[in-house]
């Protein structure tokens, strides 16, 4: 991973999103030798938000299962049916 300077990105920003474009590598950006925030490429943030969001999905199944707010598949039809109409 590319680490640069807040400075670096403030002076050379145009030069640090090109490579970005091409090598599509993350860079971390250091404030005071800190880690500050990291620079992604829109595509694969777009891509990890997407992911995120099945993830959440399959997080929220579990816990039904773990928890036994689970529906039978008749009664799960039936549910569907009412909603549908």
């Amino acid at each position: 991973m590319k680490v640069e300077l807040v400075t670096n990105l403030k002076r050379q920003a145009t030069k640090i999103l090109a490579d970005l474009h091409v090598s599509k590598e993350p860079v971390l950006i250091t404030e005071h030798g800190q880690p500050s925030a990291y620079l992604v490429d829109v595509q694969d943030y777009e891509f990890m938000q997407r992911r995120l969001v099945l993830l959440e999905g399959l997080a929220r199944g579990e816990r039904a299962v773990l928890e036994a707010k689970t529906y039978s598949q008749t009664e799960a039809q039936e549910k569907m049916r009412k909603w549908l109409k």
